[in-house]
């Protein structure tokens, strides 16, 4: 069923109007997997010139995606005479790399013209995608795909290679980690700026100044779609050749873990496994890796718990940020130390399996059950083992 409201005066038929955008839209999806530009604009409305301009340089871009699915479903629509809005649920698939599709909410205005309805402007609080910021360059590595928008003076393509080998390298190191199949293929985009990374998640501009790649996508489930790997070009751009790759292989784990990590995950888990499998075979001293943690022993002022949710955000102070990742790395790895991989990994498991809803309390209750289950600790006993292991690691 097709919701579909009227606001005052006269408004053609609810059927007809519902019909007529959903034809037009389903003509737009069919031009696209057929690379027919004129199909494409045909749905665009004539009269608006800015928007066709922007469309024709989205459908070069979307001709060198290989999509294996792209569909569009009207789910609300407002009718304002022979304008109408609406929310279109965006389904698209890349060949080889999605098995179920990726979605995202378009918010669209459209205009009858001659008993025709078109595509006439894209509103504000529309999902924002990487085809839409700039001209779009791709390569394909041998477990990766990775999509670049260069807009930066002088750029030359290395920034598209740099990304496509660290993320060929991380694909296997990953693979050797985590224990669950998974397609062991990534996809990677990477904005001009950080400001276009923001805009890619619906954030304020300067939210992700600083950060050199976030995973998006939902868990708990293998039906979910694939996640996505967003990489910041200014903060990643400056790191070693081996911080980059920590930072992939990081974001790797993010992507196969992702079925599996739940809303009783706790960040400290999920983001202290991805920098453990991160930082195999790097050589790197816990002290190196772990400078503001290292500093809290010299002064004696260890944090009293494991770190909560609320201290990985991004708006957080850069060295509580720090701390909390550095905390969550160093639990990981002393789990590793003390049972071997393979129960971190089952304890990992084990948190994401259980049931009882999220927030702190549920997360609480998650852990406090895998670690009776899988380590055989209470957590106060686990927290004392933890502080124990950061004053010996980080002296």
């Amino acid at each position: 069923m097709l919701p579909v409201r009227g606001a005052g005066g006269a408004y053609e038929d609810r059927r007809a109007a519902g019909a007529g955008i959903q034809r037009a839209l389903d003509g737009q999806a069919d031009a696209v997997l057929a690379g027919d530009r004129d199909g494409y604009l045909a749905a665009v409305d004539p009269a608006a010139r800015g928007y066709r301009a922007a469309q024709r340089a989205v459908f070069r871009n979307l001709s060198v995606l290989p999509l294996a699915q792209w569909s569009y479903r009207v789910e609300d629509l407002r009718l304002r005479g022979a304008r109408a809005e609406a929310d279109v649920r965006l389904r698209y698939r890349l060949r080889d790399y999605d098995r179920v599709p990726v979605t995202a909410v378009e918010k669209l205005d459209f205009a009858r013209r001659d008993g025709r309805w078109y595509v006439a402007a894209e509103r504000a609080g529309s999902a924002r995608q990487l085809w839409e910021q700039g001209r779009v360059s791709v390569l394909r590595g041998k477990h990766s795909l990775v999509l670049s928008v260069d807009g930066r003076p002088g750029a030359d393509g290395s920034m598209l290679r740099a990304v496509s080998a660290a993320a060929d390298r991380a694909v296997p190191a990953v693979s050797l980690s985590w224990p669950r199949p998974w397609p062991r293929r990534l996809v990677v985009e990477v904005p001009a700026t950080s400001k276009a990374l923001a805009e890619l998640l619906g954030a304020p501009g300067a939210s992700y100044e600083g950060i050199a790649a976030v995973t998006t996508g939902t868990g708990g489930g293998t039906s979910a779609p694939s996640a996505r790997v967003l990489v910041n070009p200014e903060a990643y751009g400056v790191l070693s050749g081996e911080g980059r790759q920590v930072v992939m292989t990081h974001e790797t784990v993010h992507v196969a873990s992702r079925p599996y990590t739940t809303d009783v995950t706790p960040l400290w888990l999920s983001e202290g496994l991805a920098d453990w499998v991160g930082y195999r075979g790097t050589g790197r001293p816990p002290s190196d890796a772990a400078p503001q943690l290292a500093r809290a022993v010299r002064e004696d002022a260890l944090p009293e718990g494991l770190p909560g949710d609320d201290e990985f955000r991004f708006d957080a102070a850069a060295d509580a940020l720090s701390r909390a990742y550095e905390g969550g790395w160093l639990a990981c790895r002393m789990i590793a130390d003390r049972w071997g991989d393979a129960r971190l990994m089952a304890f990992y498991l084990e948190v994401g399996a259980r049931r009882g809803g999220g927030g702190d309390e549920g997360r609480e209750r998650a852990v406090d059950a895998a670690l009776r289950d899988v380590l055989g600790l209470e957590r106060a006993e686990f927290v004392a083992l933890w502080r124990a292991y950061l004053r010996e690691e980080l002296a």
